[in-house]
C-alpha cells in the first residue's frame, strides 16, 4: 500500500476512533444528567396485579412503555425562592397516546378551587404543592381529573429561562400588544430570549381572558420548546442544556425510559392537541378562586381519558 493510503487511512482511523469515543462521551453525560434529576416519588404506592400479587406503580408504568401504551405526565413549573418551599406557578397535563399519534395539553389554572388530597381542605390546586410538594400535587391533579398521573417533570421558572435561551428563544403570535414589568411585547410574531418567555407567560392581569389567556400563552411556549429541543444538533449545546437540567429540572422518567420516548414516541410531539377548562372566578371570605362546575370537570376528564385509550396501530 502506498504511503499516503496508509497515512490517509490511519487519519480516518482516527477520526472514527474519536468520534466513537466522543459518541461515547455524550451518551455517559446524557446518562449522568437523566440520573441526577430522576427523583421518584416518595413513598411509592403499590398497585395489585390481576394475579393478586403487589407491584409497585413504578414497575407497572414501566410495563406501560415498553408496550407502547398511552400515558400522562404533570408538567410542574415552580416559583422556588430561598427559604420559601414555593408554588406551583404552572400546571400542564400531557397525555400521550402513540396509537393516535398525538399528544393533548391542558392546564390547570393555578387558582381552581378543590380538595387538596392529604391535608383535607379546600384551597386553591397551586397551594398543594406548598402543602405537600410534588406527591400531593400529584394526588390533587388525580383527584381533580380523575385518571391516574403516571409521570411528572418539575422544573424551577427562572432556571428555565436559561433553557429557552439555550435552544435559540422561541417564536410566539402574540394575540395583543401589552406590557409587562418593563418590557414591550408587541401584537403579531414576536421571538422571545428566556427571561421576555417567562414574563410573556406570567401576565394575566391585563388578559382580557385572564388566566385562560395566560395558561393559552403558556403552551404556546411549551409546544416552540418542544419543537426547538428536537432540532438540537450541536454537541457543545447539548452538553451547556444538561448542565442547566440539571440544576433546574426533577422527574421520575429513568433514563431507559427517556430512551424508549426518543425511539417509540418522538413522532408523536409533533401533533399536539389543546383543551381548555371553563370556569369562572369567584371571591371566596375574600379570596378569589377560579370555579370549575361538576359538568366541565366530567368534560376533562373524559377528554382524558378518552385520549389515554390504546389505540392498536395496524
Amino acid at each position: 500500500m502506498k504511503k499516503w493510503a496508509k497515512v490517509t487511512l490511519s487519519i480516518a482511523s482516527l477520526f472514527i476512533v474519536l468520534g466513537v469515543g466522543y459518541g461515547v462521551y455524550l451518551y455517559k453525560s446524557v446518562e449522568s444528567t437523566a440520573n441526577n434529576i430522576y427523583e421518584p416519588r416518595n413513598p411509592i404506592p403499590a398497585v395489585t396485579n390481576t394475579d393478586g400479587g403487589q407491584q409497585t406503580d413504578t414497575a407497572v408504568i414501566s410495563e406501560k412503555i415498553a408496550d407502547q401504551e398511552p400515558f400522562s405526565v404533570l408538567l410542574l413549573g415552580v416559583d422556588e425562592r430561598a427559604n420559601d418551599v414555593g408554588r406551583s406557578d404552572t400546571m400542564v397535563v400531557l397525555t400521550v397516546n402513540p396509537g393516535k399519534h398525538s399528544i393533548l395539553m391542558f392546564n390547570i389554572p393555578r387558582d381552581t378551587r378543590t380538595e387538596i388530597i392529604g391535608r383535607g381542605t379546600v384551597d386553591k390546586i397551586n397551594h398543594a404543592y406548598a402543602f405537600g410538594g410534588v406527591n400531593m400535587s400529584i394526588q390533587t391533579v388525580e383527584n381533580l381529573l380523575g385518571s391516574p398521573i403516571d409521570y411528572y417533570a418539575k422544573a424551577n421558572m427562572e432556571g428555565f429561562s436559561s433553557i429557552i435561551d439555550l435552544l435559540g428563544g422561541v417564536s410566539v403570535n402574540n394575540p395583543f400588544y401589552f406590557t409587562y414589568e418593563g418590557k414591550v411585547f408587541e401584537q403579531g410574531n414576536i421571538q422571545l430570549t428566556g427571561e421576555e418567555a417567562l414574563l410573556f407567560s406570567r401576565m394575566r392581569y391585563d388578559d382580557p381572558r385572564g388566566d385562560l389567556g395566560r395558561n393559552a400563552r403558556q403552551r404556546e411556549i411549551l409546544q416552540e420548546l418542544m419543537n426547538n429541543a428536537l432540532q438540537v444538533s450541536s454537541v457543545t449545546k447539548i452538553q451547556n442544556i444538561l448542565g442547566e437540567v440539571v440544576n433546574n429540572v426533577k422527574t421520575d422518567i429513568t433514563f431507559d425510559e427517556m430512551k424508549q420516548f426518543i425511539k417509540d414516541y418522538r413522532s408523536d410531539l409533533k401533533n399536539i392537541e389543546t383543551i381548555e377548562i371553563q370556569g369562572h372566578g369567584q371571591r371566596i371570605n375574600g379570596i378569589y378562586y377560579y370555579i370549575v362546575d361538576e359538568q366541565e370537570r366530567e368534560r376533562a376528564q373524559n377528554l382524558m381519558k378518552e385520549h389515554l385509550q390504546r389505540v392498536d396501530t395496524p
